[in-house]
């Protein structure tokens, strides 16, 4: 009866020892959808720990190549920014979390320019100049593949 009662008992202790914990249960990864919109850039903030993504038309693209920084009529500008976490699955190294917002900038035809964000964070966005913020948009630089 001792003899079962260990084998029992030593079975039931090697079942809950291999647990698997599950710290990423609650994390969640975004994946943006730019349609038809072309990747043009990245960058990192690590102090507020975001990482944001420009994304735009051709016309954007060409625009942000040359060094006058001026947008062409039809460009479309799309911002992303997200926070960042861990990546459980690889030490080292981070992934998207949590959709920040989403800032749209657009030059029509006629050179009229319009700016819109998206704020999917549910947090009050802290207010900064529409000026500001196009021309932190229109200061990143294409990344160059070879």
């Amino acid at each position: 009866m001792k003899k079962a009662l260990f084998i029992i008992l030593s079975i039931c202790s090697l079942f809950t020892a291999c647990k698997i914990d599950e710290p990423d249960k609650d994390l969640k990864r975004i994946v943006f959808d730019p349609g038809n919109l072309k990747f043009i850039s990245t960058s990192l903030n690590t102090k507020k720990e975001t990482s944001s993504a420009l994304y735009g038309n051709q016309e954007a693209f060409l625009s942000l190549s040359n060094e006058n920084q001026q947008l062409r009529n039809g460009s479309v500008i799309k911002l992303v920014t997200w926070k960042y976490h861990d990546n459980p699955q690889y030490i080292g190294g981070t992934i998207t979390g949590d959709l920040l917002s989403i800032e749209t900038l657009h030059i029509d035809n006629n050179g009229k320019t319009s700016y819109k964000i998206q704020n999917t964070s549910g947090k009050e966005p802290v207010p900064i100049s529409t000026e500001e913020r196009i021309h932190y948009m229109m200061s990143y630089k294409p990344v160059m593949r070879p």
